[in-house]
């Protein structure tokens, strides 16, 4: 089967195309022919030796894709052949609060990912996908959407009338956009792009706050709220983001820390204390979360947000792509 490695050294060039034999599932296991894949930043970093330069070459990356169950082995009784399932990204995190023995082994990182033809899961460690979903919009989930959901939905409670605050035109920003609007709740929008903001009014943002027009845009989202600040933040920056986020959220309000596009550094802790404000972070979710985002994005024939759909034999250029910065939504890979 073919198969994308990072063989002896990191770094987009250094991707490439091997063959390896097909896999045979074991017992309890299954075997996925991948149909679709796609991108997270974390990708991005793993590929280019960023996340953590000491990860284990070789590495097959990618931790969110889609395909069709094609064999089971024995005992398997959850999926069978034909199913449509995404594989976890924690591959043991099934329900409950996260353990020291599920964190580290994600997919495309503690283990191998999923850039490959066929694959090999345990069957408790894949989702069944709506099925109004095509592949490449199935292939979006099991990252960006499910962590959009652990944070609004499972940590942050959020309810009709309720204003949510996302940075950003990213996958998680799009999904948590999408999310806070089935549960009636107001969404603000930050981007660089006054075209990206148009978009997000589209799908539904009620207001866009271009940051580089307006740094301070902690303050114009108050503003936006009467003076009262937003009840949830999805902050996808991190310390160059997080204090306009805790000049815009309300007291007790809920920030979701989320991602560090920004990069790491320091910042003013003093608005936590003095404003009550809980401040969580989020890695990703569990089956249980999974499969309840499943539910909702089946009842209302959710679309996730999917800005470009490479080939398989482009997978350097969609990760170019992303590092551009350029895209709006989802980047996705499809055989």
């Amino acid at each position: 089967m073919k198969v994308y490695e990072l063989q002896n050294s990191f770094g987009i060039d250094n991707l490439k195309l091997a063959e390896r034999p097909e896999p045979r599932p074991g017992p309890g296991q299954i075997l996925l022919k991948m149909r679709a894949w796609s991108l997270n930043y974390r990708d991005l970093l793993v590929v280019k030796g960023q996340y953590n330069a000491k990860l284990r070459l070789p590495l097959v990356p990618l931790s969110d894709g889609a395909g069709e169950v094609v064999a089971v082995g024995a005992g398997v009784t959850r999926v069978k052949v034909g199913d449509r399932v995404c594989p976890l990204f924690m591959p043991t995190w099934l329900a409950g609060q996260v353990t020291e023995a599920d964190a580290p082994p994600a997919l495309g990182g503690g283990y191998d990912g999923v850039l490959a033809e066929f694959c090999v899961f345990n069957q408790d460690s894949v989702v069944a996908v709506p099925a109004h979903l095509p592949h490449e919009d199935a292939a979006t989930l099991p990252c960006a959407a499910v962590t959009a959901w652990h944070a609004l939905v499972t940590e942050g409670r959020v309810t009709a009338g309720d204003t949510v605050l996302v940075q950003g035109t990213g996958g998680v920003s799009l999904f948590a956009l999408q999310f806070a609007r089935l549960a009636g709740a107001r969404v603000l929008a930050t981007s660089s792009s006054d075209a990206k903001l148009a978009r997000v009014r589209q799908l539904g943002a009620s207001d866009g706050i271009n940051y580089k027009s307006h740094p301070e845009w902690g303050d114009l989202a108050r503003e936006m709220t009467g003076g009262r600040g937003v009840d949830h933040v999805v902050e996808v920056g991190g310390a160059g983001t997080i204090g306009q986020s805790l000049r815009a959220v309300r007291l007790n309000g809920h920030v979701s820390l989320i991602g560090i596009l920004s990069g790491g550094g320091s910042f003013n802790l003093v608005p936590i204390l003095m404003k009550n404000v809980r401040v969580q972070g989020i890695f990703v979710g569990s089956r249980e979360m999974f499969e309840a985002m499943n539910q909702a994005i089946a009842l209302h024939q959710v679309r996730p947000v999917v800005d470009r759909v490479f080939g398989f034999g482009e997978v350097r250029e969609a990760l170019r792509y992303m590092e551009s910065g350029q895209h709006f939504g989802k980047i996705c890979i499809k055989i």
